[in-house]
């Protein structure tokens, strides 16, 4: 890596993870080098973001595609050192369709998948159509099915997770990973392994009602 000298600690902790998982799902490497996109719909996750990263940068808003509405929060910065790390740990430039797996300590695994999740996943609860009982239903989304496969296998084995199912939408292009009630219980507890992390708070809350049983 360069040895200039970098804005973002490089030190692996449970925010840096955090941001890694957000970056994984929703960032951006532009082709110049040095300059770091992240993009969300969500305020709160963008104040996260840049918490978990310690940057000061500011806050934009922008529109995509054809609408005109600016309802995106973006944050743009750069950083040689750090956006070489993202290269070397498997986030590259026109990643979408291009990822499979990211190098992630398997001590805070658990804290980068809660970062995909809250990027480009979700968490539900619903009637089950044959059952009284609630499903849960976890699902992560993306361009490159490998990436999902990787996930997948880190879950099962860093979880102990049985399941586990990828289908494709082929239309879009997009494929997800979905797990039901009794991996996703195992996954949410995973994931919500102590108070005050950083996540989005909507997700968190939904995490909180499963497992409270509060679901009614």
């Amino acid at each position: 890596m360069s040895k200039r000298k970098s804005k973002i600690k490089i030190i692996w902790t449970t925010n840096f993870a955090y941001a890694i998982g957000l970056i994984t799902t929703d960032g951006n490497l532009s082709n110049d080098g040095r300059h770091i996109l992240y993009t969300t719909k969500d305020e709160q996750l963008a104040i996260t973001y840049k918490k978990c990263l310690d940057i000061t940068n500011k806050i934009g808003k922008k529109s995509r595609g054809f609408g005109k509405e600016k309802k995106y929060y973006v944050i743009q910065f750069g950083d040689i050192n750090f956006y070489e790390f993202l290269i070397t740990i498997g986030i590259t430039p026109r990643k979408s369709k291009t990822l499979i797996q990211i190098q992630i300590p398997n001590k805070y695994f658990a804290d980068f998948l809660r970062g995909c999740i809250d990027g480009d996943g979700t968490i539900s609860i619903s009637d089950h159509p044959e059952s009284q009982y609630k499903q849960l239903k976890i699902r992560l989304s993306s361009a490159s099915p490998l990436f999902l496969q990787w996930i997948g296998e880190k879950i099962a084995l860093l979880i102990k997770t049985k399941g586990g199912h990828i289908y494709t939408d082929k239309t879009k292009s997009v494929s997800t990973l979905s797990y039901a009630k009794a991996d996703g219980g195992k996954i949410l507890k995973c994931m919500y392994y102590k108070k005050d992390l950083p996540c989005l708070k909507r997700k968190e809350k939904i995490a909180k009602k499963w497992a409270s049983g509060a679901i009614g």
